[in-house]
């Protein structure tokens, strides 16, 4: 494993519609000298990114093909369909994937939902981009079926969407290349799976030395004198007595009247 000296900052990609600002928040915390870089690329691109090691590691949308890249996946999102707000699947719920048998359905290029047959007429010509999708969606070209992440990525005051049933959803990944598995990445893997801060698998903080764990143990195992056996010590000087010990004595004070006998 490669030490995490070797990178001076943690590199992290993500893909459009993944929010990691809650880890982003709690890497700041743990590790405050680590620098941490965010770089969106888009989800065909991602991977090529991690391989060529220019980032350590990515939020990807699964498959991740190959054996060389891990993955570890974090959470499934909602399907949805992008429709007009003035269309007729606007006034519904959710959407069944057999009602958009007559719609035209936009496929473009950098789709991210694992399609064998993509629902709805095709249209003529696949957009480049899911943001082009959108712009053809409102223009009442077609309607877009995308995860909920893009579709609020995405919104428009004269869109809206709807959950569909029945479609494939996506599913977001943490992913590194295998044989880059710093210590940075690892750091980084213990924070995306909720370990705390002294779990056993997370950074490992310096040991105590041992001069100072000595002189801890020996200060509380100091007894203070002038105390009973097993007891708490008084804390005062042996051969003093308190005031209220002296009270309690036999014998008067020094300078003390006798008392008077009934």
């Amino acid at each position: 494993m490669t030490g995490s000296e070797d990178s001076p900052a943690f590199r992290l990609a993500y893909v459009p519609g993944v929010t990691p600002s809650k880890w982003v928040r709690i890497w700041h915390e743990r590790l405050p000298h680590i620098p941490l870089t965010l770089t969106q690329v888009p989800a065909a691109e991602i991977r090529a990114t991690l391989r060529a090691g220019e980032a350590d590691a990515g939020f990807v949308r699964l498959p991740v093909d190959g054996d060389d890249l891990s993955a570890i996946p974090l959470y499934e999102e909602t399907t949805v369909v992008v429709v007009p707000k003035d269309h007729l699947f606007a006034a519904a719920d959710e959407v069944a994937v057999a009602d958009l048998a007559d719609e035209v359905v936009l496929h473009p290029l950098d789709d991210t939902l694992d399609w064998e047959h993509p629902p709805g007429r095709a249209a003529r010509e696949r957009p480049a981009t899911t943001a082009d999708a959108v712009e053809l969606v409102a223009a009442g070209i077609g309607l877009l079926i995308v995860p909920q992440s893009l579709a609020r990525l995405h919104h428009r005051k004269d869109l809206t969407y709807r959950t569909i049933t029945d479609v494939p959803t996506s599913r977001v990944a943490l992913s590194w290349p295998q044989e880059a598995t710093t210590d940075l990445v690892e750091d980084f893997i213990g924070i995306v799976r909720g370990r705390t801060v002294n779990s056993t698998r997370g950074r490992r903080t310096e040991p105590e030395p041992k001069a100072k764990r000595a002189e801890k143990g020996g200060a509380r195992r100091q007894q203070p004198t002038g105390g009973k056996a097993g007891g708490r010590g008084t804390g005062k000087a042996t051969g003093k007595p308190s005031a209220k010990n002296a009270r309690r004595g036999s014998g008067s004070p020094k300078g003390s009247k006798p008392r008077r006998r009934p």
